[in-house]
């Protein structure tokens, strides 16, 4: 985080108030993955935690979401965060603000390692800032987590369906 953001103690990165889930080895290219992870008006097709996304996915742009409430299933939550960080077949990030109603503020980190021409790993975290992170990390950790580790699993199934022609991705990069 830049600026002032860096010395207020309420955005204070802290080791262990991180939520990460398994990585995710994917027989698909990055390529692959990051126009899945773009495509968000498809997430209800594949993400069984973030069911609807919208958002420019500029710098700064909010990304509104409905997400499935883990600890009351079927119990939907909508959720608006910003972008922070657009770095193709590489990384997609949002971030959560520090509100005076909301004081949790978070970074959540999607990550796409290519390993080859033909497949990547995947992986994502979030981090809840601060002093009052340790909050949500106690209320919420296991089942962040679980949400985290059902979508990393239903992307390298959709991404590995689409690389091998199993399933169509109106917007995948077209071979050369």
């Amino acid at each position: 985080m830049a600026g002032a953001k860096q010395d207020d103690p309420r955005f204070m990165f802290i080791e262990n108030q991180v939520v990460r889930s398994d990585i995710f080895e994917i027989n698909a290219p990055a390529s692959v993955v990051w126009s899945i992870l773009t495509d968000l008006k498809r997430y209800n097709e594949w993400n069984p935690f973030c069911i609807r996304a919208e958002s420019t996915l500029e710098i700064g742009a909010p990304i509104f979401m409905t997400l499935m409430y883990y600890p009351h299933p079927g119990t939907l939550a909508p959720n608006c965060e910003y972008i922070s960080a657009f770095e193709p077949e590489r990384k997609l990030s949002w971030d959560a603000p520090w509100l005076d109603e909301w004081p949790y503020p978070a970074i959540r980190d999607q990550i796409i390692e290519p390993t080859s021409d033909t497949s990547c790993r995947y992986w994502s975290t979030d981090a809840f800032l601060g002093e009052n992170g340790l909050h949500v990390m106690n209320f919420c950790a296991a089942w962040v987590k679980r949400a985290f580790d059902d979508s990393g699993r239903s992307l390298k199934a959709r991404a590995e369906a689409m690389h091998n022609g199993t399933i169509r991705g109106d917007n995948l990069p077209r071979p050369a």
